[in-house]
């Protein structure tokens, strides 16, 4: 956690720095050049805690989506992810001192944000207790969406930066890179999660349990983990 710790303090640190440089410059070079770093940032800053990957990972578990479809959730739960510190720096900058605790948080969204994976969890329990296994195809889309509300302090970080340095447009093509790498990240977790549930199934489909039965087993495991950490956070 300590390694993670400084890895954070580096990145913010060097962002600061770069945009500095390209304040006192102006050179559209220097933007370019620190475009790439975002995705790396982004990727790096992602392993940190604060980006719902149990959230993500309790999700795909319970649910039966291929892969494809469980990078796309995690695609959107890291674009929701970062937009939402675009919008709030963009337009609610002067709510910063007033709404917000520490640097990059917003308590009321994160708590809402939580609220509503518990009755999502809840959800999921009573339909694996009802034995209705069945995912509507919007379900993964909306479960990225809440779970990203919880806004990136690197991308508000940045994002206010960068107005304060007049140079907005580079703090939203450095937002831009950081999603990439944060969806990065994000798809490897959904992949380990969507590959160790299917080893999981295959494993007991061969010692006799049934696939409706290990569905139902799945989903009501996703929504009590979803429940869990849920609460925990808002217990925080």
């Amino acid at each position: 956690m300590n390694v993670l710790a400084d890895i954070q303090q580096w990145i913010y640190g060097s962002v600061a720095g770069h945009l500095d440089a390209f304040a006192s410059t102006g050179k559209l070079g220097a933007a370019l050049a620190i475009l790439p770093l975002g995705i790396v940032f982004g990727a790096l800053h992602a392993l940190t805690p604060g980006h719902s990957k149990l959230l993500l990972a309790s999700y795909l578990i319970g649910s039966r989506l291929a892969l494809l479809r469980g990078f796309a959730v995690s695609s959107v739960l890291a674009a929701t992810h970062v937009m939402s510190s675009v919008l709030i720096a963009m337009f609610a900058v002067h709510l910063l001192a007033r709404s917000f605790v520490g640097a990059g948080r917003a308590p009321v969204v994160e708590d809402l944000s939580r609220g509503l994976l518990v009755l999502i969890g809840l959800w999921f329990v009573m339909r694996a207790i009802r034995g209705r296994a069945h995912h509507p195809r919007q379900e993964g889309t909306a479960v990225g969406f809440v779970a990203g509300l919880i806004p990136c302090p690197l991308t508000l970080f940045v994002m206010v930066a960068a107005l304060s340095r007049d140079i907005a447009a580079v703090g939203l093509a450095f937002a831009g890179s950081m999603f990439i790498g944060i969806a990065l990240t994000l798809g490897a977790v959904a992949a380990f999660a969507i590959l160790g549930r299917n080893l999981a199934v295959h494993v007991a489909t061969r010692h006799g349990s049934s696939a409706a039965r290990i569905a139902r087993v799945l989903d009501g495991l996703g929504g009590l983990l979803l429940i869990a950490f849920g609460a925990l956070e808002l217990s925080r």
